[in-house]
């Protein structure tokens, strides 16, 4: 077994490496131009044009430094509901965004127990989709694969944990395969986000399974695409 591995089973080792996940692997201290993979985050920032006050939803947030498209937002005194189901990402939420709402839940349009296909707790690709998992190169993830049960949720069952009533200006859902089912699960009238980050495409360019059906559903809110960065779309209202 690894030393990081050992480090993660116990409760008080397992925060020092949180710790040392954020601030030395991450330096979590360093302000940079820019943290998301693929630029999101900076044609997010120039769409909102320094808005100061603004409010995020990011479902499979994952990261709050690494890989992210809210932290630039967040920086720049934005605040918002952060949603993964990893605990260990939400712990990291927790230390870098405590006013945020950060919740461990897995989201989709219904309540049910699916199988969660779980990498390891430092992974942006633990998945509730298996068509993920199949494709996936094991050479690099899933090596040590650890399969279980799972009890999703809605975003309304997560609303209701929330003291006041949400007008979110953006919303990043990045579910590793999952996406439609959570984009299916908001009720698109009721919040209407000025602006959807949501991945529909893979790291190679090529469209997602659910990507038909992702633009549908967001055209039938009059939403229009304003342009691709990597695997993510961006929609506007």
């Amino acid at each position: 077994m690894s030393l990081k591995n050992l480090l993660l089973k116990n409760f008080f080792t397992y925060k020092i490496y949180i710790y040392y996940n954020l601030y030395i692997r991450n330096k979590a201290y360093k302000k940079r131009e820019y943290y998301s993979q693929w630029g999101e985050d900076l044609f997010i920032k120039n769409y909102f044009k320094n808005k100061k006050d603004g409010f995020y939803a990011d479902i499979g947030c994952f990261h709050p430094i690494m890989y992210s498209n809210t932290c630039l937002l967040f920086n720049n005194g934005w605040s918002g509901l952060n949603i993964d189901l990893n605990n260990t990402s939400i712990d990291l939420f927790k230390i870098m965004r405590p006013n945020d709402y950060n919740i461990c839940a897995a989201l989709s349009d219904q309540q049910e127990e699916t199988d969660l296909f779980f990498d390891h707790n430092f992974s942006p690709v633990n998945t509730l989709s298996k068509s993920v998992y199949d494709t996936s190169n094991k050479n690099v993830s899933f090596k040590k694969m650890n399969k279980k049960k799972i009890s999703t949720l809605t975003f309304e069952d997560i609303i209701k944990k929330i003291p006041n009533s949400l007008a979110i200006d953006f919303l990043n859902i990045d579910c590793e395969g999952y996406d439609f089912y959570v984009l299916k699960g908001l009720n698109l009238k009721k919040y209407s986000p000025k602006l959807i980050c949501i991945e529909t495409h893979d790291v190679y360019g090529n469209p997602v399974e659910m990507h038909d059906k992702i633009i549908k559903f967001l055209k039938d809110y009059n939403y229009s695409h304003l342009k691709r960065c990597g695997p993510s779309s961006f929609f506007a209202n």
